[in-house]
């Protein structure tokens, strides 16, 4: 019974990517093009020596839902560089606070709200895809996920760069337990039992795999986060971007604008992490965006605890080098019960990656901005 479901998994999951690189590119999704700010920091200042007392949290804030975003004024530009705002916490166990200048902004963000907390839900018949096989396993775009030691998902978005939710990080009041000695995971075959501490063994269609930890040099969070679970924003702003000691020497998935719903392939997003229902398995997923704000997608994809964090992306035409390319668009949240005139309903969140999301994020990489107007 297991090999048949393993069999059908796999069956599946080649229908998928044959179907990916088949497509009919006459009608290519394509993506858009944006105008992308520039985020510049201006000046840094040491902060105290943090606390990690923080019990690391897989589930986030609840939110009113898109349907009340429009009782929220827009926020200044201000506001924008206050949320932008950026701590930087070292392995050392110091930190920083980078203040932001924004130019050539272009529109303005819409902030959610959030009021409630619950686990993550599964809707109806579980359509969740365990990827079992180190052919799989270790291949693009499946590849591109890694495990945090602090119970979360990340993708790889560069060479030494790791992109996850902040609250894999940061509860909003304090660093969690284990952040100071934050570790990243990556799969590896096992090629014999035993073996040194930390590897985690998996079992699927024959092969086992181990992790291998890499520690994280440096981690950078926005203020948004931070300052925004005492007034309602901080889901808007539940990314952080992680800087590895050593590179991984591993394919990345870059980052990306998010295109509005209406514009994705059939209006599917897609993202794999490590849920912890299924602790022995990369589990992988897609499904149709149900709704959406300015800086946030709601949908039901499947998915538990430990898939937060995780890159979700999509795959369209890239015009300008005639070709197919996949991007993140956003990073994984959480579940929300959403208030939609008085119905409680209940979705998982996704954050979106939008221009001046972007243009922080690939700055924190980059180190420049000049790299980063293509978004």
């Amino acid at each position: 019974m297991k090999m048949a479901s393993i069999l059908s998994t796999l069956c599946v999951l080649l229908f998928l990517m044959s179907h990916v690189h088949t497509e009919d590119t006459n009608a290519k999704p394509t993506w858009p093009a944006y105008r992308v700010p520039v985020v510049l920091p201006q000046y840094t200042t040491s902060l105290d020596i943090p606390k990690f007392n923080a019990t690391p949290r897989l589930d986030v804030p609840g939110s009113c839902g898109p349907d009340c975003h429009k009782h929220f004024p827009n926020p200044t530009l201000e506001d924008l560089m206050e949320n932008m705002a950026y701590e930087t916490l070292y392995s050392n166990g110091s930190r920083t606070l980078t203040e932001v200048g924004i130019y050539v902004l272009s529109r303005a963000t819409q902030n959610g709200a959030s009021k409630t907390r619950r686990r993550r839900q599964i809707y109806g018949h579980d359509t969740r895809y365990s990827i079992y096989g180190k052919n799989f396993l270790l291949n693009y775009p499946f590849s591109t996920s890694v495990k945090l030691s602090t119970g979360c998902t990340g993708t790889l978005v560069a060479e030494k760069h790791v992109l996850t939710a902040a609250h894999c990080i940061h509860d909003g009041k304090s660093y969690v337990k284990g952040a100071q000695k934050l570790r990243v995971g990556f799969l590896k075959p096992k090629v014999k039992d035993g073996g040194k501490g930390g590897n985690h063994t998996h079992h699927g269609a024959g092969d086992k795999m181990k992790f291998q930890w890499i520690r994280v040099k440096r981690t950078q969070v926005p203020k948004g986060w931070i300052k925004g679970n005492a007034n309602d924003i901080g889901m808007d702003y539940d990314y952080a971007l992680l800087e590895l000691k050593k590179p991984h020497k591993r394919q990345f998935m870059s980052i990306g604008v998010s295109p509005t719903g209406r514009q994705l392939p059939s209006k599917r997003i897609h993202f794999s992490g490590f849920d912890n229902d299924r602790p022995k398995n990369l589990v992988y997923r897609f499904c149709e965006v149900k709704d959406e704000t300015y800086d946030l997608l709601y949908q039901q994809c499947d998915a538990q605890p430990g898939a937060s964090g995780s890159g979700v992306y999509v795959r369209m035409w890239r015009r300008d080098k005639q070709k197919w390319e996949r991007k993140i668009i956003g990073i994984f949240s959480g579940h929300q019960w959403v208030d939609r005139n008085g119905d409680k309903q209940d979705f998982n969140v996704a954050v979106r990656i939008t221009p001046l999301k972007y243009a922080q994020i690939c700055f924190w990489i980059k180190g420049n901005y000049i790299d980063c107007q293509d978004g």
